[in-house]
């Protein structure tokens, strides 16, 4: 697309507002639309949004997903809106694009996890050499703050989900309490400290494939184990932290996502075992009596909607918290330290992967063969 053809559609009747150009007049102004995350942002000049774009292939009208609940065109011109606000570089701006493509899978359930009172957030987690390209945390306090690609990256989707799906709390967002994880949540795997395949490999793809994962997720909750040597030790405190009766995947057949840190992962996998084992090995480990549920519970949900497993079982029957041992989802990710993550997840969604790919369908192994000129 031509420059000329983008700056027309830039500065085309209702595409711009204005206001005055201080930073505060600017932030009232964003907040009082409804049109920020409630922190400052970068104003989405027509310059900013065309220098944005320059990592894009795509043609700048052509939605590449419907954002629910509003159902909202996500061209990339609007998505570079927000990724700007962001606090974008442009050469993050392929993987803002991979992020929301990956969302508009079915399994994903966008509305649903748009909408629901659940406080789950598209968690995202990128895998292959872009990471260290755009300089994607996969260390120390990697689902924290600080760095600006992981921020600004998850951010940007997060704006866009609102701005574009009007996901509003209250309106089309009716989370009950949400999660600060909806400023944003974006990590990446620590594949050098991992000592299993990466998770976009164990997926089919190759190790040089630039991917994200997407899984609607709650926010972490920390394993803490600085005395187990052994993988049996490790396995039992990280299953002794899995079990809830709140939780979704108890349910419903999601995925969700135990991210061990490296010093936890070396320990499990000293004894051999590989990711498929580990996850049996929780799966089988981290259950509750269904005796544990209210009396509620038990009937609406394990004796009718679960009745072909519950129906006659007896209360001591172990409730698994996810429906198969293939569901859970491993990465590797984070600093040293003895601490390694559990997410849970909305539940009735599954988890997307998709490859970074140029508009033709050619798999990108750099984001530079995504620019324009």
């Amino acid at each position: 697309m031509s420059s000329l053809s983008l700056n027309a559609m830039l500065k085309a009747p209702g595409a711009m507002v204005e206001c005055d150009d201080d930073p505060e007049a600017v932030y009232e102004f964003l907040c009082s639309k409804g049109w920020s995350d409630g922190l400052p942002v970068i104003p989405p000049t027509p310059e900013r949004v065309e220098r944005m774009l320059a990592y894009c292939d795509r043609d700048f009208d052509k939605p590449i997903i419907k954002v629910p609940p509003r159902f909202g065109a996500a061209t990339p011109i609007r998505v570079a809106a927000n990724a700007v606000m962001a606090g974008c570089k442009p050469e993050y701006f392929p993987l803002v694009l991979l992020a929301l493509e990956a969302m508009s899978e079915e399994q994903y359930n966008l509305y649903g996890t748009q909408a629901t009172t659940h406080p789950c957030t598209p968690m995202l987690i990128f895998n292959g050499p872009v990471v260290k390209e755009v300089g994607l945390n996969s260390g120390h306090n990697v689902m924290g703050n600080y760095f600006r690609a992981n921020a600004a990256i998850g951010r940007a989707v997060r704006l866009a989900l609102v701005n574009i799906g009007a996901a509003i709390p209250g309106t089309g967002d009716m989370a009950t309490a949400g999660t600060p994880c909806k400023f944003t949540f974006c990590v990446a795997e620590n594949e050098d400290a991992s000592p299993w395949e990466p998770l976009h490999v164990e997926r089919g793809y190759a190790k040089d494939n630039n991917t994200v994962t997407v899984v609607a997720a709650e926010g972490p909750h920390n394993i803490n184990d600085h005395e187990s040597i052994t993988p049996e030790g490790i396995l039992t405190m990280v299953a002794g932290t899995m079990p809830s009766t709140g939780a979704n995947n108890a349910y419903y057949d999601g995925q969700p996502v135990m991210a061990f840190g490296p010093e936890h992962a070396a320990t499990v996998a000293s004894g051999g075992m590989t990711k498929a084992q580990v996850k049996q090995w929780l799966w089988e480990h981290a259950t509750l009596p269904m005796s544990k549920f209210s009396k509620e519970g038990i009937e609406r949900r394990f004796r009718r909607k679960l009745a072909e497993k519950f129906a006659n079982a007896p209360l001591d029957t172990p409730v698994h918290m996810w429906a198969k041992p293939e569901d859970l989802i491993i990465i590797v990710t984070g600093g040293a330290g003895k601490h390694s993550q559990w997410v849970p997840t909305f539940g009735n969604t599954r988890s997307a992967t998709r490859a970074l790919k140029r508009a033709d369908g050619e798999l990108v192994k750099s984001i530079q063969e995504l620019k324009r000129g």
